[in-house]
């Protein structure tokens, strides 16, 4: 197995879709995908996404339980490139924020920062209040990146499932990764 690894968390919020994606770009890379749920995600997956939890957790090569505190992502002497947390709920964002690590998905985010690696959370919310906000720059100057999921409009999309791989896509770019499908600005043109 490859030396390089990921986390993927998904939480609760609308959006389960972006951490499918996510999951689905990462499967022709050469990095381990290591995978926790929330609860909240759980029934997510089937409210909004009219998903099977057990095809999103066949993505992954490793499934953790949120639940599972002593699961190796736990743990900073465990090497990981990065962590997507797609979609980030402002449940999740706050615990993030303080350093609540109550379950598997919050403890290995804290990780990730205190071990200054990379740390991406597509938040999910809005319209934002200032709580939100607080704990969004509570996150970015600990060295977590904030990416909240608004389409790139540049690239043209013609449908939803441009919009989610793009996103998708583009979050796992500044996890440090070269995914396929991700459109870049390459300049207007305009002299």
């Amino acid at each position: 197995m490859t030396e390089q690894r990921i986390i993927v968390g998904i939480s609760g919020a609308s959006g389960f879709l972006y951490g499918v994606r996510a999951l689905e770009l990462l499967r022709p890379l050469d990095v381990e995908v290591h995978l926790v749920l929330s609860p909240g995600a759980e029934r997510t997956a089937a409210l909004e996404a009219g998903l099977d939890v057990a095809d999103v957790r066949a993505l992954a090569d490793v499934v953790h339980s949120a639940a599972d505190l002593g699961a190796s992502i736990a743990s900073g002497s465990f090497p990981a490139l990065a962590m997507l947390v797609a979609p980030c709920s402002m449940r999740s964002l706050a615990s993030i924020a303080h350093g609540l690590s109550d379950n598997l998905l919050t403890r290995a985010a804290d990780v990730m920062l205190k071990e200054r690696r990379r740390l991406v959370l597509m938040t999910r919310e809005t319209p934002l209040n200032l709580a939100h906000i607080d704990n969004m720059r509570a996150v970015t100057l600990m060295g977590g990146i904030v990416m909240p999921p608004v389409p790139a409009w540049y690239g043209r999309p013609q449908s939803v499932d441009d919009i989610l791989t793009q996103s998708s896509a583009r979050a796992l770019s500044l996890c440090g990764l070269t995914v396929a499908g991700l459109k870049r600005w390459t300049g207007s043109g305009v002299a």
